[in-house]
């Protein structure tokens, strides 16, 4: 809740801080608190006091209850970026990243002139059972129209999400048929590990796009898989996955370790310290491993490559990773609100802390990411990191550094080559995907497999002028030759690869993009 409006009452919200811990306690357990907090209903009561002047004395309308849950989240913050507060109404959706599953119909969809255009329907999915498909455009739900409508993806995901066994009224649009059907919603996985491919004869390639309880055994199902087409060794790409659950990265990288070494540590003054380790036998153990990895991947991502790295079982390949390297524990507080508070520090196999360094507000902390861009980081290496008081040393001698976030063993610098103002507003008005929808919807059976489309088709100058007109129209991105002329290769590349996503989801994306990916390309150089 980013309200500026609320922010000159900082300086009340941190006067309150200590009342609220107060109140928080109460929550937690009642008046008998196991945390000590017994004697705060006189404290507390202070701020409830400062919310109801607010209401009834300030000048503009005040939201009590959206101010009060900030403020909670500006305390918590006080203390650390990653200790969070968790509203009610908004715990569900997180949920459901972490344990991998909704409930829902099963369909991927795109907003696309104000149209929600269904791109891909998840096989024995509720929406597959009741015969929906790929191309099909949703005009009403519960007979209320939603065609033509300002809508967005969160709107519509509450319309058609809901618990399992309930059902949803929706008319879809196929060419002109306009089709009605009952959809009963199902139990629908998140998938993570979002693409398995060979990309030689012995070596095998696996995107985990976040951690979440089902990834390991999607992690095992696309490594035995892989096995059985010839693979001998994995290339597992982290990059930009923003990390989950600790103990699923710890499952991954246990079947890469031999037995009885450490894959992470962690620490807290009220926690102590608690080592996990490998047991023996793990499918992997043989397989040489590259790991990809850039300025987006952190926390689990994090431990699974510094488990890697410092017990030298693979290679570490691409940027510096983003550096989180503390512990949250979910607490629930009574009105089903969530307390996300940090207990514990990771430390690598080598006692490294991957924690960057935070002092200051949330903002600053994540601003990092964007100073890392103008400083240059991202072109070259940053030899800052490089501090003997931080130096450590793996089993085989390679030094390895900590300081926050993990440094490859390879760097591969951020390729910015084509980019430009036009492109971007390309990317962001979604008319790559508009256009793609548009072009696939009479050639979904053209070709039997991405690895065909790849190899036969190719964006035409036609093809490139009508896309860029296509955006003025629909999207009112204003052609602009010169910049277009700078981000031609790149906009060629990215209009076929989402014409390969809408067909193919992401193991179609990856089919054309990856012989110019410059970190798998270096992966394959290294582990053959």
């Amino acid at each position: 809740m980013n309200n500026k409006k609320f922010n000159f009452l900082i300086p009340i919200s941190l006067a309150s801080f200590l009342a609220i811990g107060l109140w928080l306690g109460n929550l937690l357990s009642g008046n008998n608190s196991p945390f000590g907090f017994t004697k705060g209903k006189e404290k507390t009561q202070k701020l409830q006091d400062i919310i109801d002047v607010l209401d009834a004395k300030y000048v503009d309308k005040v939201n009590g209850e959206e101010l009060f849950e900030k403020t909670i989240g500006d305390m918590l913050h006080q203390l650390d970026p990653h200790s969070n507060y968790i509203p009610a109404k908004d715990l569900k959706a997180v949920n459901e990243s972490i344990e991998g599953k909704f409930g829902g119909i099963g369909v991927r969809f795109f907003v696309i002139r104000d149209t929600i255009c269904i791109t891909n329907v998840i096989p024995y999915s509720p929406s597959a059972s009741v015969g929906l498909k790929a191309g099909d455009k949703v005009i009403q739900i519960e007979s209320k129209t939603v065609a033509g409508k300002k809508m967005n993806n969160d709107k519509i995901m509450s319309m058609l999400k809901g618990d399992p066994g309930t059902s949803v009224r929706v008319q879809v649009l196929r060419g002109k048929v306009k089709l009605n059907k009952t959809i009963s919603r199902g139990i629908i996985p998140i998938e993570s590990v979002i693409c398995a491919k060979m990309v030689s004869s012995a070596i095998g390639y696996l995107k985990i796009e976040q951690f979440s309880v089902s990834t390991y055994q999607e992690f095992m199902y696309a490594i035995t898989n892989l096995k059985a087409k010839g693979m001998k060794k994995l290339i597992i790409d982290l990059r930009n996955n923003g990390g989950g659950v600790l103990q699923t990265a710890t499952q991954i990288v246990d079947e890469c370790l031999k037995g009885n070494l450490v894959i992470v540590k962690t620490k807290g003054i009220h926690q102590g310290e608690r080592v996990y380790r490998s047991a023996s036998g793990g499918s992997l153990e043989g397989t040489a491993v590259c790991v990809l990895m850039n300025e987006n991947s952190a926390s689990a991502s994090e431990i699974l490559a510094g488990a890697l790295q410092d017990n030298d079982r693979g290679t570490i390949i691409g940027r510096r990773s983003f550096g989180k390297g503390l512990v949250q524990e979910d607490i629930r507080l009574r009105d089903g609100s969530d307390l996300r508070l940090t207990i514990a520090r990771y430390y690598t196999p080598t006692g490294r802390c991957i924690q960057k360094p935070y002092e200051g507000s949330v903002e600053e902390y994540y601003q990092d990411q964007y100073d890392r861009m103008s400083s240059g980081e991202l072109y070259h290496i940053d030899t800052t990191v490089f501090v003997d008081s931080l130096k450590f040393k793996t089993p085989k001698g390679k030094i390895v550094y900590g300081g926050g976030g993990i440094m490859p063993d390879i760097f591969i610098p951020y390729d910015s080559s084509g980019t430009s103002i036009y492109y971007s507003e390309l990317m962001y008005s979604g008319a790559f995907q508009g256009f793609a929808f548009d072009f696939v919807s009479d050639k979904r059976f053209k070709w039997n497999s991405a690895e065909s489309f790849n190899k036969t088709f190719n964006i035409s100058e036609s093809m490139l002028t009508e896309f860029t007109k296509y955006a003025s129209k629909y999207f009112k991105v204003r052609e602009n030759k010169n910049e277009f002329s700078h981000s031609k290769a790149l906009i060629t590349k990215v209009l076929k690869q989402e014409i390969a996503r809408q067909l193919w989801i992401e193991v179609g994306s990856f089919e054309v993009s990856y012989p110019k990916d410059k970190e798998i390309q270096k992966a394959i150089l290294i582990l053959k």
